[in-house]
């Protein structure tokens, strides 16, 4: 997610300026749950603050479309289409948000890395790309065809 999005893959700035990296990639196996939670959490961070960027951005464009009403029916319909573009961001941005939170219980109660379909288990290189992946890839892409 924060490579598709445009963050920095070794880590990203936090509002109050901190820079967080996840853990780094083990040589010897299976991505431990510490790396999982690192990489999790720089997600969470990194989503929220996208989120937060984009409700401004919506809240700008509510703003200018009440701005725009009385002037220019085009200028309003600008807005308009912004602000629905905004809040299709922002409703994508929740949802990543949720699968984020799901990840991080079931690291908490031990099923991270196992598909919460089957409980066939995750690759981990799966788990590098997104690390808040719920089924295996085979389960991903029938989920997607149906």
């Amino acid at each position: 997610m924060l490579r598709m999005m445009g963050g920095s893959p070794d880590g990203h700035e936090h509002d109050n300026g901190t820079l967080t990296r996840p853990a780094p990639i083990r040589e010897d196996g299976p991505m431990d749950q510490d790396r999982a939670r690192s990489l999790l959490i720089a997600e969470r961070d990194e989503v929220q603050g996208l989120l937060k960027g984009t409700e401004a951005a919506g809240q700008d464009d509510r703003q200018a479309e009440v701005d725009s009403e009385a002037e220019d029916e085009a200028d309003a319909a600008l807005a308009l289409t912004e602000e629905g573009e905004d809040d299709a961001i922002a409703e994508n941005l929740r949802n990543r948000l949720d699968a984020i939170e799901r990840a991080l219980r079931r690291l908490d109660d031990g099923t991270y890395g196992r598909s919460v379909r089957s409980g066939e288990p995750i690759p981990d290189e799966r788990l590098e790309a997104d690390p808040a992946a719920e089924l295996t890839i085979a389960e991903a892409r029938a989920a997607e065809r149906a």
